[in-house]
């Protein structure tokens, strides 16, 4: 009896252990520079993982590196990433309310080439990272942070892949997309109202064009925001939704699993 005892109670110990050793996740904040700008980025990894790992640079949404990309940064740390969440927009420069981040994204979209370099910046950081295995590095973005990530592959970045959630799809030079070495997956709400059918025509004729790997999935029913529960019941055109967040989770995470093969 007690030999059985132990041969049931084995795999619960064994699994216990696992699932503490993949919670330890440490985070820091890091500062850095692009030009003469001081900007404010955050951190995640296991530190349980002694060797490099891949790398996963997140870019945040309108409103700036606050609580949900570092939530995000934090889950990405948790699936064995070193998880680095970049800052567009400076160090304490963080929107209060709508029209803030409005203006703030405005400013770096009617600047691509501002908005290119402090994505790049951004990319050093995790690049430089010790834990980091620089050959292994993708690029993710949510909203304001997709339209970004997009353009940093636009740049050609030397990155294995980008996704964009719920991000612009527009960019005011299509003809960059000759630069780009990523492979790039799209997650799309197919009813985002500030994504029109114009945008993404424009956006798949950019990547055939320059004969991109690229993926695009669109979501039915789903609008803007869908995979941040602060937008629930938001009648504005940008609202969570459970079902897109977990699906497009589940793909981002498939598109890793090929890239970094």
């Amino acid at each position: 009896m007690k030999f059985l005892l132990s041969v049931l109670l084995t795999p619960v110990v064994v699994l216990l252990s696992s699932t503490y050793a993949l919670a330890a996740i440490k985070t820091k904040t890091i500062e850095y520079k692009q030009g003469n700008t001081v900007l404010e980025g955050y951190l995640a990894y296991d530190d349980a993982i002694k060797v490099k790992r891949p790398g996963v640079l997140v870019v945040h949404e309108w409103n700036g590196l606050q609580s949900y990309v570092k939530k995000r940064t934090e889950q990405l740390a948790g699936l064995g990433y070193v998880a680095f969440a970049a800052d567009i927009y400076g160090k304490g420069i963080r929107p209060k309310n709508q029209q803030e981040s409005g203006a703030q994204a405005t400013f770096y979209r009617q600047d691509r080439k501002l908005l290119r370099d402090r994505a790049n910046a951004g990319l050093k950081v995790l690049q430089k990272n010790p834990l980091t295995d620089a050959q292994r590095i993708a690029a993710i973005g949510y909203c304001f942070g997709g339209g970004t990530v997009l353009e940093l592959a636009r740049s050609g970045a030397n990155i294995a892949g980008v996704v964009s959630l719920h991000g612009n799809l527009d960019t005011p030079n299509p003809n960059d997309a000759k630069n780009i070495k990523a492979k790039v997956l799209v997650l799309h709400g197919a009813d985002d109202p500030f994504v029109p059918e114009t945008q993404l025509k424009a956006f798949e004729t950019e990547m055939r064009s320059a004969n991109v790997d690229w993926q695009l999935i669109s979501y039915g029913g789903v609008v803007h925001a869908f995979t941040n529960p602060e937008y629930k019941n938001n009648p504005k055109g940008a609202a969570y939704n459970q079902l897109a967040d977990q699906r497009s989770w589940l793909a981002m995470r498939q598109f890793f699993a090929e890239i970094f093969r």
